[in-house]
């Protein structure tokens, strides 16, 4: 029987989902089912990888009963997850060690503190393209190495095995079979060779990290192995970290691609080719893709405060009811009235870095209105968006020929034509808003032959809308001095 389906998984942080796509990208049915956070001490985030295996495998089987689809027809499988996240588990046994230590977790600062106090953070960076945080696998893997009793004694006998979530839910969709990430995930470890494309001996040696216990990496685009699903085997050949899958289903393929994701916070992916691009202005280094022999690469920056401005507004300040009313009150005046809004509610990040700036509204007068301020916040978003991507162009000597969006925010109207204004490039959105997943599920039908090239799927991709920028040089120059001037009296305003 002809295969017509791809599925795609998305493990993300709060919740396990399965999403079908036709070869059209049409989306045939989803299904999507939350698990359990786990806050043990302050700080501190953990997930179930039994929940997270459980959740996954069932919206597999839920999306695929949804769909009325015969297994028979689904050509493959890909994977996207929430990066970073750490597993441990008994190679005997295939159960955890101990819960997932998950992405956001603060457990390991001190210790990723010391390691930049003891002189380790240019060189941990220099080999992996990362800052040293604890934001990151490696320092993760040490603290349940050393903290969780049997740990190091497992690894010592080989009995150990380390992976991200993609590599867990692989092993066992695989019966235990395979014990593979890809170089996307591997690229967020802290312990990833960038250069080399292998585990770095020396990190490793630093953090005591027996490598007996890593994954084999692979390309983000290969037949790992095949999940046996109601008597069919059915290939995995897809696997990326969620912002990386979201570049690749954005078509994000060549260098000077862009994409962002509006959220809570805002993640800027920019392609920088087949060399890593080092940041003078505080941006990650990490791999875009594994494709084809080779690997691209890309600058990562991320925004503190995009959509949770709104959500602010709303929740906090009583100004609106609904997000979507933004989009209509925005238009409603014609500029924001020399009004601008600094969300540095948690300090700033790339490219200023500075922990202690602080929220400030600035440029207020008595004709100043709720409406001037609702506008302000949305232009926010698309300033703080500009700083990262001129970073970005900087630091790449690339100059950005279109911005991808996608993300909840990516639907405010006015928001993106403001965007488009003030960066001089047009905004596309895609038609398809779940670009994770379809990064995923691209990569999968790339290994098998379901998509023919990267050339067929950037022909079919297409755009539910595209913004052009309509805004005078000299205007755009004034309101961005203004917004610089503003960023200028927000810095460190909290310090002593």
């Amino acid at each position: 029987m002809q295969k017509k389906y791809i599925i795609a998984l998305d493990q993300g942080t709060t919740s396990s989902r399965a999403i079908m796509f036709d070869k059209q990208q049409n989306i045939i049915a989803m299904a999507q089912t939350e698990f359990t956070q786990f806050y043990p001490k302050a700080g501190w985030v953990e997930h179930d990888p039994m929940e997270i295996w459980a959740t996954q495998s069932g919206v597999l089987n839920d999306v695929i009963a949804r769909s009325g689809v015969e297994v028979s027809e689904i050509d493959s499988i890909g994977i996207t997850n929430q990066r970073e996240t750490t597993i441990l588990w008994d190679k005997a046994t295939g159960r955890p060690i101990y819960n997932a230590i998950v992405w956001q977790c603060r457990r390991t600062s001190d210790l990723a503190s010391s390691l930049i106090e003891s002189g380790y953070g240019d060189k941990i960076k220099a080999i992996t393209g990362l800052e040293v945080d604890a934001y990151f696998s490696g320092t993760k893997i040490k603290w349940i190495l050393d903290n969780v009793p049997g740990a190091k004694d497992l690894a010592n006998r080989n009995q150990l095995m380390f992976g991200t979530v993609d590599t867990w839910l692989l092993y066992n969709f695989t019966n235990k079979k395979v014990h593979v990430t890809d170089y996307t995930n591997a690229s967020r470890t802290m312990i990833f060779d960038i250069h080399n494309l292998e585990w770095s001996e020396e990190i490793c040696r630093l953090l005591d990290i027996p490598m007996n216990i890593l994954p084999e990496v692979r390309s983000s685009s290969e037949v790992y192995g095949y999940a046996n699903i109601q008597g069919y085997k059915i290939p995995i050949a897809g696997i990326a970290g969620d912002q990386q899958a979201a570049l690749f289903g954005q078509t994000g393929f060549d260098k000077g691609d862009a994409k962002n994701t509006y959220g809570t916070g805002c993640f800027l992916l920019m392609n920088t080719g087949l060399k890593p691009v080092y940041s003078d202005n505080g941006l990650l280094t990490t791999i875009a893709i594994g494709l084809d022999g080779q690997v691209e690469y890309a600058l990562e920056g991320s925004i503190f405060v995009g959509g949770a401005v709104i959500q602010w507004l709303r929740d906090e300040m009583g100004l609106i009811d609904h997000a979507a009313e933004t989009d209509m009150i925005a238009k409603s005046v014609t500029d924001t009235n020399g009004v601008y809004f600094v969300p540095a509610f948690t300090g700033l990040g790339a490219p200023h870095w500075d922990m202690y700036a602080r929220g400030s509204i600035l440029g207020l007068t008595r004709g100043s209105r709720r409406e001037h301020i609702i506008r302000a916040s949305l232009e926010a978003i698309a300033y703080q968006s500009y700083d990262v991507i001129k970073a970005m162009e900087k630091d790449s000597k690339t100059p950005l020929k279109s911005l991808q969006v996608d993300g909840g925010a990516s639907n405010n109207d006015f928001l993106m034509q403001f965007q488009s204004d003030v960066l001089g490039v047009d905004v596309m959105r895609p038609i398809v808003s779940e670009t994770t997943a379809l990064g995923a599920a691209y990569l999968a039908g790339l290994a098998t032959g379901f998509f023919k090239d990267k050339n067929e799927i950037k022909e079919m991709h297409r755009y539910a809308r595209t913004w052009e920028p309509d805004m005078s040089e000299e205007k755009r120059k004034a309101l961005l001095s203004g917004w610089h001037k503003a960023i200028e009296r927000a810095l460190d305003w909290d310090s002593e």
